[in-house]
């Protein structure tokens, strides 16, 4: 039953700022690696940050300097912070977690947010 939650995307004029956070919830041994992806329309699911549970950040050239990438491990949350935003930058956010679920097997899954709207525009 791991589930993960997004909040924080909405309307933002260019210029602005947004911050979206993705909680990760249910029957979880540990959580690896986080990330966030993104989809315009017409256009491949593109990344746009991850980062290690040791915090270890990779961003895509597209926004770095502007977007930062951070994670709270004892609450299982990954944050983007998205600043000086720009129309480019409209598009559905995905937050992914790779983790180890509790269970037998205990062997790591890939596991996708809803995805959450992100629009730039004035």
């Amino acid at each position: 039953q791991v589930q993960l939650v997004e909040s924080g995307g909405g309307l933002v004029q260019p210029g602005g700022s947004l911050r979206l956070s993705c909680a990760a919830s249910g029957s979880i041994l540990v959580i690896n690696d986080m990330g966030w992806y993104r989809q315009a329309p017409g256009k491949q699911r593109e990344l746009v940050a991850t980062i290690t549970r040791s915090r270890t950040t990779n961003y895509s050239d597209s926004v770095k300097g502007r977007f930062t990438i951070s994670r709270d491990n004892a609450e299982n949350t990954v944050y983007l912070q998205m600043n000086s935003l720009k129309p480019e930058d409209t598009a559905v956010y995905y937050c992914n977690a790779q983790l180890i679920p509790l269970g037998v097997g205990l062997n790591e899954d890939d596991y996708w947010g809803q995805g959450t709207q992100v629009t730039v525009s004035s």
